[in-house]
């Protein structure tokens, strides 16, 4: 299949990868040169625009920040709506609020275009292997005929119901991995400042009750788990300024729901203080600096 795909971070670039892997031609977007030299290099057809991205293609995917970049990518002069022929599909695997995805669809459904949102869970590591979760909100009819594009960038595709319910699905998922990730950090910070031996509480904690993903796979402590981006000084993965991002999200939510996030809402203050302490662009399982005295990321 010919795709557009436009946002080639940390995530975007390794999907486009697998996209190209399992034979599908690409036509990209970034605005960082380097990111879209790296994929032209891998067989992908580099393009000044998501217009020029957008145009001629059976399928565009969209893997971008935060909804603003949504919108202006859809809809500037240069953007997606601009290029895309009426009828083919646009599927989004930014995490946005949900209202803003159901806008997006609107928009698109004017031109004559579905609009599908569809974040990841996996992290970078997933996005690499191809085994993300694929969180969509789509109708049944067009869950089916995009689950095979997804299959090739992901393990677990799961239609959480019609449009913006993939949103839901996501924000929820990241709010409890803010607090398990804080939980960790908290936990593993004790035990050193107790005088176990890291690596022992962390065996025991990842065989025991306590055990969860931010522990066993992603362990916040140095030295842990040599994949994690605590092995490798808090570089690459996935953003504290972004999971900053994806709280708030979950808090806006919440309030419209008037449903309350207590948990949440403290995570979101910790990330808060860590993004104004500057380690924003560290990987967000460096929040473990606000609890270890003397041992900040650099």
């Amino acid at each position: 299949m010919k795709i557009g795909f436009i946002g080639l971070g940390n995530m975007g670039a390794p999907m486009a990868r697998n996209l190209l892997n399992h034979g599908h031609a690409l036509q990209a977007f970034d605005l960082n040169d380097a990111a879209l030299r790296d994929l032209a290099e891998c067989g992908a057809t580099a393009c000044a625009s998501p217009k020029a991205a957008a145009t001629d293609v059976e399928l565009v995917v969209t893997m971008l920040p935060a909804a603003a970049h949504v919108r202006s990518v859809l809809t500037d002069e240069q953007g997606v709506l601009a290029g895309i022929a009426p009828g083919v599909t646009i599927v989004d695997s930014s995490t946005i609020d949900p209202a803003s995805a159901q806008v997006f669809a609107k928009l698109a459904e004017a031109r004559g275009n579905a609009f599908v949102d569809a974040p990841v869970s996996g992290g970078t590591g997933g996005a690499a292997a191809g085994t993300l979760t694929f969180m969509v909100g789509a109708n049944e009819t067009l869950f089916e005929r995009i689950r095979p594009i997804l299959g090739a960038m992901g393990k677990n595709i799961v239609r959480c119901g019609d449009t913006g319910m993939g949103q839901v699905a996501k924000i929820c998922n990241n709010l409890l991995l803010g607090i398990t990730m804080t939980g960790v950090a908290e936990a593993m910070s004790l035990g050193a400042a107790l005088g176990i031996d890291a690596k022992v509480l962390a065996g025991i904690i990842n065989t025991s009750t306590g055990r969860c993903w931010s522990s066993d796979t992603y362990n916040p402590y140095p030295g842990i788990v040599d994949t994690a981006p605590a092995s490798r000084g808090y570089t690459g993965g996935f953003g504290a300024d972004l999971m900053l991002k994806d709280l708030g999200l979950a808090a806006e939510a919440a309030r419209t729901a008037k449903q309350p996030i207590f948990l949440g809402a403290l995570a979101q203050q910790l990330y808060q203080a860590m993004s104004a302490s500057g380690q924003g662009g560290l990987d967000f399982s460096a929040i473990i600096s606000l609890y270890r005295r003397g041992a900040a990321p650099q």
